[in-house]
């Protein structure tokens, strides 16, 4: 089923937002001023910057449509989302490799319908690739065409993987550690992106927010994977809140989502 003329436009619009973000993001990789919020997160000038500069691009052709983002200003409640169409970015997501100069860090921008992922738009610093796409809309890596691996897990399984914040869960990670081989990224978006892509085989968080999130989520979906929430389901969002609980999620093929899931029992 071909998308909407809505989607089309945003979808269109949406890469040109982001890509036209790279210049800056590369210019400043490693050298932008940084300084922690009072969530304990950092930020740097180039994250305000880059969510600015796209949410202006955006609101110019869409002026009825949403915007959130994890840089937006503390509006003191949750908002609730009442646009058909919204948008959710993390302009710099893995910020602290960002400002250290270790290049594994993405700009991050979903498309959401009725409170739903219906595309995202992901640019990879650390391999200079454009990842986007959405259900029924197909995904791709640059130029290529996206599949999860569907391959059984073994032991060289590859999990994309951040250890609890909070260490009273570090019994639901043990049996995952103890399973499958670990890469920790310091970036949640690429771990996701990267199962759509293939380059991992599944992966495993419970530090992450939905804005960590939203725009890989459409791209495992469209990919033939699956995103399971384990602490409670976030779609349709209803509203988009800056103190929001972490989320605990898994991701992968169906089958990878199985074992995961059996795995982080506690």
């Amino acid at each position: 089923m071909p998308a909407s003329p809505e989607i089309t436009a945003r979808v269109a619009a949406a890469k040109l937002a982001v890509l036209a973000q790279t210049e800056l993001l590369h210019r400043e990789f490693g050298r932008a001023k940084s300084e922690w919020k009072a969530d304990g997160t950092r930020v740097t000038a180039v994250d305000v910057a880059i969510s600015e500069n796209i949410f202006r691009a955006l609101a110019a052709e869409f002026p009825s449509d949403q915007f959130f983002s994890e840089e937006l200003s503390d509006p003191g409640a949750p908002i609730a989302v009442t646009a058909r169409f919204s948008w959710v970015l993390d302009p710099i997501d893995g910020t602290n490799n960002y400002a250290l100069g270790i290049p594994h860090c993405a700009i991050s921008l979903a498309l959401l319908e009725n409170g739903v992922p219906a595309y995202g738009v992901i640019y990879d610093l650390s391999r200079r690739v454009l990842l986007h796409g959405g259900p029924g809309l197909g995904a791709w890596d640059g130029e290529r065409a996206l599949r999860v691996n569907t391959a059984p897990p073994t032991k060289e399984t590859l999990i994309g993987f951040h250890s609890p914040f909070d260490k009273t869960l570090l019994p639901l990670a043990a049996g995952v550690l103890a399973q499958f081989k670990i890469r920790g990224l310091g970036t949640a978006t690429l771990h996701l992106a990267y199962v759509a892509a293939g380059l991992l085989d599944g992966c495993v968080d419970f530090n992450v927010k939905i804005w960590d999130l939203a725009a890989a989520i459409p791209l495992v979906q469209a990919a033939g994977g699956e995103v399971c929430f384990l602490n409670g389901e976030q779609f349709p969002m209803r509203q988009f809140d800056l103190k929001m609980k972490k989320i605990i999620y898994c991701a992968g093929s169906p089958a990878m989502c199985v074992r995961l899931r059996e795995l982080m029992k506690a």
